[in-house]
């Protein structure tokens, strides 16, 4: 599957295209949209993010969980600077190249300063894995 054709599809299902910098720059496009008010987030899953086996790498469904988790927590927040303070990752099945690995975050609750998430990342309608964050919300510039 070619990208723009793909990314074609992905607009016309509702997606538009996170703009990104630094070091997502290398392993998107990211892209997101509102389901029935719930956020969601997804990377289409080329040949770049294959490891070893010719699955997707652990670590793209990771930052892909961690920027999921860190964009609901800001959007709940109203606050633009906060930083992962952790992160959880349970890796259920494998992702495929070719495949879209969306991403579901929550938030489960929101404190003073942190702010507790859950995510699951889905392909294909199974989950492939899961992560709870914790984000630290920062002062403005901090």
């Amino acid at each position: 599957m070619t990208t723009e054709p793909a990314h074609e599809k992905l607009k016309a299902a509702g997606w538009t295209e996170v703009e990104t910098s630094g070091f997502l720059n290398l392993i998107g496009p990211l892209w997101e949209r509102a389901e029935d008010g719930n956020h969601e987030y997804a990377i289409l899953a080329e040949h770049k993010h294959h490891n070893r086996r010719d699955r997707v790498q652990g670590g793209v469904l990771m930052t892909l969980a961690d920027r999921a988790s860190g964009m609901i927590a800001r959007l709940v927040s109203g606050r633009p600077t906060l930083a992962t303070v952790q992160m959880d990752v349970h890796f259920i099945d494998a992702g495929q190249i070719g495949e879209l690995l969306i991403a579901k975050p929550r938030v489960v609750r929101v404190t003073h300063t942190l702010i507790f998430t859950a995510t699951e990342v889905v392909a294909e309608g199974r989950v492939v894995a899961t992560a709870s964050g914790v984000f630290k919300i920062l002062k403005d510039n901090s």
